[in-house]
Parts: C-alpha cells; sequence; structure tokens
C-alpha cells in the first residue's frame, strides 16, 4: 500500500487567509453576523471593531457620539482599526462610518482584504429597525437616512477589494458567497 508525503486535505475547511478580512457596509448589513459566521467557517479569531471601540473608551459608542461628536468617534475608530489590522489573519467588522474615513479607508485596503457587503436600503430598514442602538437613526426614518447614507457611501464601500449582496437569506448563504470570493480573487460572486 501506498502512503503519501502529504496529509490528506480537508475539502470543508477553506484555507486560511494570508491576512485580515475586514468587512465593510452600511449598518444592519450584517457585518458582525456574518463576520462571526466567517470566523468560524475559516478557524480564525473574529473581532467587532465597535466592541473594541467600546472597551478602549469605557463608554458606548452611542455616548461617544453623544459626548464627544462623530469626528472625535472616528479618530478613535481610526485608532483601533489600526491596532486591529496587526499583520495577523482575523476577521473585523467594523462600523458603517469606518471605510469613508480616508486614512481608515486607506489602512484596510493596503494592509487587509476588504469585502464590501452591501444591500437595498429597504432591507436594512427592517434590519436596524429591530433595536433602537443606532445614533445616526435616532428620531429619524430609519429608510430615509439608509437611502440617503447608501447614496453618499456606496461609491466610497466599491473601493473594497470584493463585493457581496446581503439579501433577505440566511447569513451562511452571505458567508458562502464570501467563502467563493476569497477562493476566487477577481471573479464576482
Amino acid at each position: 500500500m501506498l502512503q503519501s508525503a502529504v496529509p490528506p486535505s480537508d475539502d470543508h475547511a477553506p484555507a486560511k487567509p494570508p491576512r485580515a478580512i475586514v468587512l465593510v457596509g452600511l449598518m444592519g448589513v450584517g457585518k458582525s453576523t456574518v463576520g462571526r459566521r466567517l470566523a468560524a467557517r475559516l478557524r480564525l479569531p473574529f473581532v467587532d471593531a465597535d466592541h473594541a471601540i467600546e472597551e478602549a473608551a469605557g463608554m458606548t459608542i452611542a455616548e461617544i457620539f453623544e459626548r464627544f461628536g462623530e469626528a472625535y468617534f472616528r479618530d478613535g475608530e481610526r485608532r483601533v482599526i489600526a491596532r486591529l489590522i496587526d499583520g495577523t489573519p482575523k476577521v473585523i467588522a467594523t462600523g458603517g462610518g469606518a471605510f469613508i474615513n480616508p486614512d481608515t479607508r486607506a489602512l484596510i485596503l493596503e494592509s487587509s482584504t476588504a469585502i464590501w457587503l452591501h444591500a437595498n436600503p429597504d432591507v436594512l430598514a427592517e434590519r436596524v429597525g429591530r433595536r433602537d442602538t443606532r445614533p445616526l437613526l435616532r428620531g429619524k426614518n430609519p429608510r430615509a437616512v439608509l437611502a440617503e447614507l447608501a447614496a453618499i457611501r456606496n461609491p466610497i464601500y466599491a473601493e473594497a477589494h470584493i463585493h457581496i449582496t446581503s439579501n433577505k437569506s440566511p447569513h451562511e448563504t452571505t458567508v458562502n458567497a464570501i467563502l467563493k470570493a476569497i477562493r476566487q480573487p477577481g471573479k464576482p460572486a
């Protein structure tokens, strides 16, 4: 009986990417939920940048916005993301505005694989309507705010290396599309 010097591969376990995967996109698109599942499938650590920011600041994002304003928050967000993208492979979910900051965007594009999760504003409004934790939506019509944000931000999100549509389908569908895209860079998912 012949024996191979190469151990058999596990075809169900995707190859680990050589650098961090950073999920970008509008609030409600599923970056955290999809990110956790993607990290589990890739057997990588998962980090929610918003949680890392809250931990570093000792307050919630809503409190940071309220006390110090958006500019202060974005500066702290950039610093935390720079710390998270440390050269080790992991999956990072960012806040909806992180990629909009030119310095944060340049860092993400240069040092990681950026994946834009995008969805129709109607889908997003339905998702974010389940909780009242989004500072940019407080006291406003979520559908209108998200449509306006999409018009402004989508051309910037489009700079990401990979584009994935997040529909009303189960999150595993989105995870599978990401896995397919990172195995075949340059091809649409």
